[in-house]
């Protein structure tokens, strides 16, 4: 979090970054490897689940942690009781619905705090 901090006590600040990097970037290698053998592959298989984490993201509050994962369980129970009534092809329909609901009740997020909304 802090570079020069990390500088004093001997920790290189580039190469912690370069490695994370790496390590994550392997990561979602293997997991895209491991997904095309339970789907077909095809350039926009990552596209709902790249929404649903950006919706999570803002329902949660940019750049809150907790609030991505309180908005990860949201999405999930609304998205799941959902399919309860309707058909589960509307599952991602629901999901832009809570994102509609969020911007405009609370579009700071869960836990985002009043003046990151810009109003």
């Amino acid at each position: 979090d802090d570079a020069l901090a990390a500088n004093v006590v001997g920790i290189n600040p580039e190469r912690i970054i370069t490695a994370s990097f790496a390590i994550g970037s392997a990561l979602a290698g293997i997991a895209g490897i491991l997904i095309s053998f339970e789907t077909n592959l095809e350039p926009t298989m990552g596209f709902s689940a790249l929404l649903k984490g950006i919706i999570v993201s803002i329902v949660g509050g940019i750049g809150s942690i907790p609030g991505a994962v309180l908005g990860a369980y949201f999405l999930g129970l609304v998205g799941n009781f959902g399919i309860w009534h309707i058909s589960a092809g509307w599952k991602d329909a629901i999901a832009f619905g809570v994102l509609i609901v969020f911007l405009l009740f609370r579009p700071a997020g869960i836990l985002g705090k009043r003046g990151e909304s810009g109003r």
